[in-house]
Order: structure tokens, then sequence, then C-alpha cells
């Protein structure tokens, strides 16, 4: 089996760390170099940095502080936020971004998956789909979680997968910030119909919803951001439970 990983979530808002519930009153969190410098030497697996503004305010994600993060950490960096085009990935990519994460643009424009696939490789490529159960179905939102589409989730992971999306980052909107534990029904459903990598996002908020995480789903990655930001659980106290309830960890 391979080895669970786990990555801390940088929601970054005018240069700002913040958290919210359910995509709604953010708090602020912090400083996000520094929080990324914190949890290189806790031994996080790897960094996800979603400027969560930019696709509403229609502009770019802040290079400068992307180019920043990259020459303080050491571990894969996924970075996302109002990236629509080609290009756009390849500024994020050349300053130090490992992974870039796509989410609103390519519901609008599927093809941009492919685009970034066959220039930067699948594995550069992360699909970030916030879902919410709305009249028995799981549904994809866009803009920061804003805007309704009526996009199944499995349909929309499927076709990723053809397009060639290297991983799939599932936020169920539902789950955001209320810690009671992982949406384990849809993030199992996606696992089991596409044979791409899973990060699990939204509602850890004690150590054995990351157990459950992995025990009862094929979930690759668990992502959450305020238990380690507000220090609640440290990722070095996270891991050595993980072991301990033989989870493969990394």
């Amino acid at each position: 089996m391979l080895k669970k990983r786990i990555i801390p979530c940088l929601d970054i808002k005018n240069g700002r760390t913040v958290k919210g519930v359910n995509f709604l009153g953010l708090r602020d969190a912090g400083d996000p170099i520094e929080l990324a410098r914190r949890y290189v030497q806790e031994g996080a697996d790897e960094l996800v940095f979603l400027d969560i503004s930019a696709t509403i305010e229609n502009r770019s994600t802040l290079v400068s502080m992307v180019e920043k993060i990259a020459h303080e950490i050491n571990i894969p960096f996924t970075v996302g936020g109002g990236i629509s085009s080609l290009e756009e990935a390849r500024v994020l990519i050349r300053a130090g971004a490992d992974k870039v994460s796509i989410n609103s643009a390519a519901v609008k424009s599927p093809n941009l998956i492919a685009e970034i696939a066959g220039s930067l490789g699948n594995q550069c490529v992360v699909l970030a789909i916030d879902t919410k159960f709305v009249e028995n179905d799981w549904l994809v939102y866009v803009h920061g979680g804003k805007t309704p589409t009526d996009l199944r989730t499995l349909d929309w992971v499927i076709q990723a997968e053809k397009l060639g999306a290297g991983e799939i980052l599932l936020t169920s909107m539902d789950h955001d910030g209320v810690q009671n534990g992982f949406a384990l029904e849809i993030t199992q459903a996606v696992c089991e119909i596409v044979n791409l990598p899973v990060i699990a996002s939204g509602g850890a908020g004690r150590k054995e919803h990351f157990k459950n995480l992995f025990e009862k789903t094929a979930a690759s990655a668990a992502l959450a951001a305020s238990i380690f930001h507000f220090e609640e659980i440290g990722v070095p106290e996270l891991k050595n439970y993980l072991r301990t309830e033989n989870i493969p960890i990394r």
C-alpha cells in the first residue's frame, strides 16, 4: 500500500493565511511564509497554497509570494487560485510551484486541463473540486464555492482524468471548517471511478478523522488547515498517532 500523505493548506487572501467555515466567515490564521516554514520543520509531506480570492477578483495568483514560499521549503508545493491559462500555469511553475491547482477555469474550459498536462506533464495538474450535496447528488461549485453548477462531481472527475489531470483535490463544502470528519462517501466514490491520487479536504477536526479517512476510503492524502494553523493538532503528533494505528504514513 502506498504511504499516505498529510498536507497542510494555506488559504491566502490579501497576503495573509485565512480560514473559514463552509467557505464563509474568514479569520486570520497567520503569515503564510512563517506557516510554510513551520510545516516543513514539522514534517508535512506537501503544501497547498490557494489564493482564494483570485478568481473572484479576476487577478492572477500572487507570484512573488509563491517565489518566497518556494525559496523557504523543500517539499512538493501546489499553487492554485485564478489560474485560467497555460501561460499563468507556466509562470507559477517557474516561480517554484511543483504543481498547479485549477478549478473554476477548468469547469468553464475543460480543455485547459489537456493544455497544461500536454505542456507541463500530467503530474503538474491538480484538479480542485469544490462539491456540495444538493438534492441527493454531489454537484460542483465554482468561484470559491459561491456559484453552483449543474455538473455532477462524479461525471466531472471522469472527464478530468480523460483530459489529463494528474490528481484530484476534493473539498466537501458541507464539511469545510466544521471539524466533524471528512466526507467519506463522496471521497470513496471518486476514488473508485478514477485511477488518480485523491486528496480529501474539508472536515478534519480530530486525529481519528484522518484514521477513518484512510481506513474507509482509498484517498492517498488528507488536507487540513485550521487544526494545523491554530495548533490544535501538530503534524508530528498526527503522524505518530497514525503509525500507532497501523496506517502507512510517510
